[in-house]
């Protein structure tokens, strides 16, 4: 062994150990994660923090009062309850949607369970106009309903919740659904063979499996909502105090070169 180092002209440091420098697991992960940093940085980071720079011109007791000014504080309660009560539809809805396509077989199964991307690929814009058309006052469903059942659904905050249930829908389905497919039906029957009845196994066999799954997409149902707006500008009528979202109130102050009080009402949504 001796006689193979002196032949090489290398002798390790004592302990075996080599004080050479180990090359990564990743082969260019330096360069990669670099690159990442920046095209996140030129991307997402300076734009974001464009808002609250943005926002600084206006001062302190300025910004407070723009941000807290009656017509914006509505705005925020109808944007975040709208999306709250949207995504919580959603959350319900979505795991039956999920678990019919998962668990049964029917005609038509593959065309379902392409229209529930639709969301996705239609334009928010598109969507919004097909709502507000099909719940308008002489729509295909808003006719009916507001003559038989005397429910109002476009230019209310009703027509909101309804075209945020229609975009954040999809979130909760393709969450959930890998992770229902993924459960062995073994598992299902084990608790049954143990005298468990059909809730007892959802409840406590399923529900907890998908219940971050559940979170996950009930989060970006709401995340989505919250800042939605070329589906909800149609149909929510955009009445001040009653039907305006945040969102179209900042568009609104952009439109009046208001750009510091836009930023202002931005850097809030962004905190949120």
């Amino acid at each position: 062994m001796s006689a193979v180092i002196d032949a090489i002209g290398h002798r390790p440091p004592q302990g075996g150990r080599s004080r050479s420098r180990r090359a990564g697991v990743l082969p260019g992960f330096g360069l990669t994660l670099g690159y990442a940093v920046f095209y996140l940085g030129i991307l997402v980071l300076i734009p974001l923090a464009a808002l609250p720079l943005k926002s600084a011109e206006l001062g302190w007791s300025e910004f407070w009062s723009v941000v807290t000014a009656p017509r914006v504080v509505a705005s925020y309660k109808l944007t975040f309850g709208a999306s709250l009560l949207a995504a919580l539809v959603n959350l319900v809805f979505g795991l039956v949607v999920a678990w019919v396509l998962v668990r049964y077989r029917f005609p038509g199964k593959k065309l379902v369970d392409s229209l529930v991307d639709l969301p996705f690929a239609l334009p928010t814009a598109v969507a919004g106009i097909a709502l507000t058309a099909l719940y308008a006052g002489n729509g295909w469903l808003g006719e009916p309903l507001e003559k038989w059942f005397g429910i109002k659904v476009a230019y209310t905050p009703l027509g909101i919740v309804i075209a945020l249930i229609f975009i954040g829908l999809p979130f909760v389905v393709r969450t959930v659904q890998p992770v229902l497919e993924d459960i062995e039906r073994e598992i299902e029957e084990a608790a049954v063979s143990l005298g468990a009845q059909r809730w007892q196994v959802f409840a406590r066999v399923l529900l907890p499996t998908i219940a971050p799954a559940l979170l996950t997409g009930f989060t970006l149902a709401f995340a989505r909502a919250v800042g939605e707006y070329g589906s909800v500008v149609f149909i929510a009528g955009n009445m001040p105090m009653v039907s305006e979202i945040t969102p179209l109130l900042i568009i609104s102050k952009l439109e009046q070169h208001d750009y510091a009080g836009a930023a202002a009402i931005a850097t809030v949504m962004l905190v949120f």
